[in-house]
């Protein structure tokens, strides 16, 4: 947990899990996977772990691929569809670990729907004693269940890896007021309570995510990841970013 006595070279946090949504892996695309995006990604993920020693571990959404919600809405059985949307988040977590492997981070890949060709099952120990040897995990399939958002996978991970924190990489450096696109007097929070994240409808992670990071009291930290060094800033406690707790 942070620790306002702490070196400003020292890293808030020890342990992270970072969430980014499927469509940023799209770059420049109107779909799929971008590989010059992830690693460019790839590059700030292993750049914050050299200079912080974070042990970081990592979801990615689906929605460059799939979104489950959005086949359901065109007729397909909602279980269906959200099982092939944790389908997509697989193949988006292969692609980072291809990226991060390309310039030497060791990472594993974990799914919660097993399939044993392609990646490890979902093992909580082993997850852990990865991050312990330095490596960077990317959990896939979200929780393996219909009806749950990566969101809420990326929740559940966190807790169940004992995160100080969630770091959420965004389009914008934090959680505003307004849209700041549209709206230039559109005012950042340094800081907002669960409740007040929820009670306002701010829409940063979904409600059920929200609700177990305040039963864990694990902080979820917005920031930019399109800014370069925001991952490496924000973990030394110096980017702009906005700090729900």
């Amino acid at each position: 947990m942070p620790d306002d006595t702490e070196s400003p070279d020292k890293p808030v946090y020890d342990r992270v899990l970072l969430k980014l949504s499927g469509e940023a892996l799209m770059g420049p695309s109107e779909f799929g996977i971008h590989m010059p995006t992830c690693l460019v990604f790839a590059e700030e993920i292993a750049s914050a772990i050299k200079t912080t020693g974070v042990e970081l571990c990592l979801v990615i959404g689906g929605g460059n691929i799939f979104r489950g919600l959005q086949g359901a809405t065109t007729g397909m059985e909602r279980a269906q569809a959200d099982s092939m949307g944790m389908l997509a988040t697989v193949m988006n977590a292969l692609a980072m670990q291809s990226a991060l492997e390309q310039i030497d981070v060791p990472t594993r890949v974990q799914s919660a729907i097993p399939m044993d060709t392609v990646c490890e099952p979902y093992i909580r120990r082993r997850a852990i004693r990865h991050m312990e040897k330095g490596r960077v995990v990317i959990f896939a399939a979200g929780t393996g269940n219909p009806y749950f958002t990566t969101d809420t996978g990326a929740a559940l991970r966190a807790a169940e890896m004992n995160c100080d924190a969630m770091f959420k990489g965004t389009q914008v450096d934090g959680v505003y007021s307004a849209d700041p696109k549209k709206d230039a007097t559109a005012e950042r929070y340094e800081n907002l309570g669960y409740q007040e994240v929820l009670a306002r409808d701010l829409r940063v992670m979904d409600a059920s995510a929200v609700s177990l990071m305040r039963d864990t009291s694990i902080p979820i930290v917005v920031f930019s990841l399109h800014n370069k060094g925001a991952l490496e800033d924000v973990l030394l406690g110096r980017g702009p970013s906005t700090i729900i707790s």
